[in-house]
C-alpha cells in the first residue's frame, strides 16, 4: 500500500522505502532520522546558482568523476539528503539509480535558503562528514555570492578557501571557476 502523507508519521518513522512509494511530485523531501522534512520550492536565484555551479564543474571534471545537482544521497534507511549539487563517482553514475550511497560522493554542495540555514550550514556537513564525504561547498548568496570550501580532515571538515572573486582549488580536483560566471544577475 502507498503511504499517504497525513499528520502522522509512519509507525517507528519515516523510511527511505516509504518515500520510494510515493508519487513523484516535485515536492523536495528528505528524512532525518526517520523524520520528514519537507522543503519549499526553490528561489530562481537558487536555481540559477546551482545550475552555473554544477556547469562550471561538470567543465573540468575528470572522466572519473560525475556531476549532478539535487539527487538523493541515501545515507541509511531512515536518512536521506538531497545536496544541491554532487560529484559523483562515474562508476555509480553508470550503475544508474535515483540515488547515491556517500562512499560514492566525493563532493556535496549546499547552497545556503532561508528554509535550509540550519540543515545547510550545521547538520549537513557534520552528516556529511561522519558519512565520510571528503569535500564540501557551502554557497552563500546573501549580502553577495561568496563559496566556502572545505575538505574532511580527521573525521571533520576543515576549511580549505572562502572565495568571493575566484574558486580557486586543487581538490576534489583542479578547479578555477570565477564567481562571476556563478553569479545571477539580480545579485
Amino acid at each position: 500500500m502507498t503511504p499517504l502523507l497525513s499528520d502522522r508519521p509512519p509507525s517507528g518513522g519515516w523510511t527511505v522505502d516509504d518515500l520510494a512509494a510515493l508519487p513523484e511530485d516535485g515536492v523536495r523531501r528528505e528524512l532525518i532520522d526517520g523524520v520528514l522534512n519537507v522543503q519549499p520550492s526553490r528561489t530562481d536565484i537558487h536555481q540559477i546558482i546551482a545550475m552555473r555551479v554544477m556547469v562550471a564543474l561538470e567543465e573540468t571534471c575528470p572522466d572519473d568523476l560525475h556531476v549532478t545537482q539535487a539527487v538523493e544521497a541515501r545515507f541509511s534507511k531512515q536518512l536521506s539528503l538531497i545536496p544541491d549539487g554532487l560529484v559523483t563517482t562515474d562508476e555509480a553514475a553508470r550503475r544508474g539509480g535515483a540515488h547515491f550511497h556517500p562512499h560514492e560522493i566525493r563532493l556535496a554542495v549546499e547552497i545556503v535558503s532561508p528554509f535550509s540555514e540550519t540543515l545547510d550550514r550545521v547538520l549537513k556537513p557534520v552528516l556529511y562528514a561522519n558519512a565520510g564525504i571528503p569535500f564540501y561547498w557551502l554557497i552563500e548568496s546573501d549580502g553577495g555570492l561568496t563559496v566556502h570550501a572545505y575538505e574532511l580532515a580527521d573525521g571533520a571538515y576543515r576549511p580549505s578557501g572562502s572565495f568571493t572573486e575566484t574558486i580557486e582549488l586543487d581538490q576534489p580536483w583542479r578547479i578555477r571557476i570565477p564567481m562571476a560566471r556563478l553569479r545571477p544577475r539580480q545579485l
